[in-house]
């Protein structure tokens, strides 16, 4: 190449990099890392088309199991803002504390939530310091939202106390957004952490995140309403994910598994859930769409009860892909009001 030609050539690159640049919008976006899908969702309710949003768990992976790559660690230690839960997933607990982040752009979905213990045969959780459906100081408790007072009898017959791992959520039930009420917290401290990123669009933040809670407390109301009047407050589950919502909503999880949805149970323990079944009238054996159903398919088939689907939400799949947290949470409204005979 003629040595004149050069300049001309690197600055008619530099203008069509830059012109490139200019028809992509996303490179004035703020970055956005969620740990898991419920992360996510809150993340592209609050941020809007003014971020953009990765997720370290792909639709159809265990969130429980996964395992992140060099790439995804470096994602995570130098995105604008991260949105993730601590005590559920260890890998992102391990590079979240190895990442030295500001701690202003840097968002725990527990924050603010009251948590439940993740331990065996949790009777009463008023004994365990939880009542009243109140989920901590933060979170827009039912009290001064006008909701009534519950008694929150969740029998979460978890199976960690009998030699099954749960790896290592810290004593505590991570599954935390099965009660939309304990994500307004997370959806005010995602609008605070990318306001602290991008200051200009603070006022818009504030008010995606104002409409994401008005969203989630017709939810919570709805769940309240639909499950009120049932013929039965029993519903058996492949693992023990469903507490919070047990919890809020004056229900009693039976589950096959453990927190950790690899935690098999025992004979005795599948016996014991078989003749609960059986006694109480249970129709339903519900299954999930990242776990195996082979032992809830098992209970059905002894107990002659059916088999339904109620999802975790601890990410998409191909089937849920066109769905969104408020969708799939309706979904699980009406499975449980089929199951439970509701009114």
């Amino acid at each position: 190449m003629h040595r004149s030609a050069l300049p001309a050539l690197l600055t008619a690159s530099a203008l069509t990099f830059a012109a490139c640049g200019t028809d992509n919008p996303a490179d004035d976006s703020v970055s956005v890392v969620a740990s898991f899908y419920p992360a996510q969702y809150l993340a592209e309710r609050v941020g809007g088309d003014l971020v953009e949003v990765s997720t370290l768990t792909s639709p159809g992976v265990e969130a429980h199991d996964l395992e992140l790559t060099a790439r995804q660690i470096g994602e995570l230690r130098d995105a604008d803002v991260l949105v993730y839960l601590e005590h559920f997933q260890t890998a992102v607990d391990q590079a979240v504390g190895q990442a030295d982040r500001d701690a202003a752009t840097t968002v725990d979905l527990a924050a603010g939530v009251d948590l439940l213990d993740a331990s065996e045969d949790d009777h009463s959780h008023e004994e365990d310091g939880h009542e009243d459906h109140d989920h901590g100081a933060d979170d827009h408790s039912h009290e001064e939202d006008g909701h009534e007072d519950h008694d929150h009898g969740a029998d979460d017959h978890s199976h960690e106390e009998d030699g099954h791992e749960d790896h290592d959520h810290g004593g505590v039930d991570p599954h935390l957004w099965l009660d939309p009420t304990n994500l307004e917290p997370a959806a005010t401290a995602i609008a605070d952490a990318l306001s602290d990123a991008d200051p200009d669009n603070a006022d818009t933040y504030q008010a995606n995140a104002d409409e994401l809670i008005a969203d989630l407390e017709t939810l919570d109301e709805e769940f309240e309403t639909g499950l009120a009047q049932c013929e039965r407050r029993e519903f058996v589950t492949s693992h023990a994910a469903f507490s919070y919502l047990a919890h809020a909503y004056d229900l009693t999880q039976v589950p096959i598994a453990g927190i950790d949805p690899g935690a098999e149970p025992s004979s005795a323990q599948l016996a014991e859930i078989t003749d609960l079944v059986q006694e109480e009238g249970i129709t339903t054996i519900f299954t999930e769409t990242l776990a195996s159903p082979a032992l809830a398919e098992t209970i059905a088939r002894e107990t002659g009860a059916r088999t339904a689907t109620l999802d975790p939400i601890e990410g998409l799949t191909d089937e849920t892909a066109d769905a969104d947290y408020l969708s799939l949470m309706r979904d699980n409204l009406a499975a449980l009001q089929e199951a439970n005979t509701c009114r």
